[in-house]
């Protein structure tokens, strides 16, 4: 095996971790393929082609992230984080069977699937911070960076494969059979939990009631100006641009007039350049906030060129380059925050993290459920691309400001742009620290 190689794989070398990161690509797919099967069977089973009603579905999943993420990362910090994956994972089984004998009965109505979402949006709540968090105890502090990038590549190897088994499933038995192979996935991660060796013990209380340890994590995250950038960034393009379940699902059905094989191929479309972004962020020794505002920016460029796609091929094409960037995003801003948070404290701001990033659905789906219905299909697309450039613009002039930083551009030599700093961010503060680099070092953009 290559250097290059082995470096992005090389948590795989760790027992537990291979356990956990095949169970995740069977999870995943599972997941994604009822996420198509979810929004079809609202979007075409029981309504009218209302795309309202699968912002709806889409905001009901989500919005527990935000009611209980204060109370989801205490625990996460708490408790075992093993014992409540076992616990989660179960009752998401649970929840994907019952919603599958509803609609194989031809008993599921619009209201169920409502309840269904909110139920399975309570257990995610839970299950997020600890899931994020427990790969800390499967690799040693030196590969949690590439294990972190594995992590996405999971997900979206998972989503690779997911929403184009579900269409055709859909396509040839219905939506019913979906929800019930995603149930038997998650059984398969709750025996793999029982098989792995290491433990990821709670941190006990330490002497402060919950409200406080909930307000510590709090106090520390107003603290790190780095972080609630990142948490500005994750808001405005999850609430406007990565509603992707919800704006494919239009773009196909309504302004193509393709049928559940083409909507499932586009979140195919989309999973090939998340994949691909997963692999290098895998490779990837550390993020910086620049990769994460640079992300930002092409995820606004990369949609709005696909919201001008005329045709459904060209606009399935441009998916690749929107789902590499949207994964850019997610994992740098992800790995920004969690490897830059001390460990008693990251269940707890990582749970702040995911009730911004995954929180914002529950604003930005039935509004962009509402534009599709008034403005149309495209502007789906459209207002999260514009709204991503506008906030990578923001953080941009935030950075000068805060940084002092200089940027110049250069055609005749490379790099071409060079980037001067100083002071350093928080982050690269820490970093200096670390690695005793030079203060005045010049950064290439």
């Amino acid at each position: 095996m290559s250097p290059a190689l082995h470096n992005t794989f090389r948590s795989l070398a760790h027992r537990d971790y291979r356990l956990w990161a095949g169970a995740a690509i069977v999870s995943n797919t599972g997941t994604w393929m009822q996420r198509v099967a979810q929004d079809w069977l609202v979007l075409v089973d029981l309504t009218a082609d209302s795309a309202l009603a699968v912002g709806v579905v889409t905001g009901l999943q989500f919005l527990p992230m935000v009611l209980l993420a204060p109370w989801a990362g205490l625990i996460a910090d708490r408790f075992e984080k093993r014992r409540i994956l076992q616990v989660s994972q179960t009752l998401q089984g649970v929840l994907a069977l019952g919603l599958g004998v509803l609609v194989l009965t031809g008993a599921a109505q619009v209201w169920h699937v409502y309840g269904f979402a909110l139920a399975l949006g309570v257990v995610t709540a839970f299950d997020a911070p600890a899931r994020q968090t427990y790969v800390t105890s499967l690799v040693p502090p030196q590969d949690l960076p590439n294990a972190i990038g594995l992590n996405a590549a999971t997900f979206h190897l998972g989503r690779l494969l997911g929403p184009a088994s579900a269409g055709l499933l859909i396509a040839w038995v219905g939506t019913g059979p979906v929800f019930v192979i995603n149930a038997v996935s998650f059984g398969f991660t709750v025996v793999v939990l029982a098989l792995t060796r290491s433990r990821s013990p709670g941190q006990g209380t330490q002497g402060l009631s919950g409200l406080e340890r909930m307000r510590e994590a709090v106090v520390y995250v107003r603290t790190r100006a780095d972080i609630v950038l990142v948490l500005v960034l994750v808001f405005v393009v999850g609430t406007f641009g990565l509603n992707f379940q919800l704006t494919t699902a239009v773009m196909a059905r309504i302004e193509f007039e393709r049928g559940p094989e083409s909507y499932g191929l586009l979140g195919t479309f989309l999973a090939v350049g998340s994949l691909a972004g997963a692999l290098v962020a895998a490779g990837r020794r550390r993020a910086r906030l620049r990769l994460v505002v640079g992300a930002v920016a092409a995820f606004g460029v990369f949609s709005s060129v696909a919201a001008l796609m005329p045709t459904y091929w060209t606009f399935a094409a441009a998916l690749v380059p929107v789902g590499l960037a949207s994964l850019t995003l997610m994992t740098a801003a992800n790995a920004t925050v969690q490897l830059s948070t001390p460990p008693e404290l990251r269940g707890r701001v990582m749970a702040l993290y995911f009730a911004v990033f995954i929180g914002a659905t529950p604003v930005g789906a039935p509004l962009i459920g509402w534009i599709a219905e008034v403005w149309g299909a495209r502007w789906t697309i459209a207002v999260g691309g514009v709204t991503a450039l506008m906030a990578a613009v923001g953080a941009v002039v935030f950075l000068t400001r805060r940084s002092t930083v200089e940027v110049r551009f250069r055609t005749d030599e490379r790099p071409h742009v060079v980037m001067l700093t100083a002071p350093r961010t928080d982050t690269e503060d820490r970093e200096h620290h670390e690695h005793q680099r030079d203060p005045h070092d010049e950064r290439v953009a």
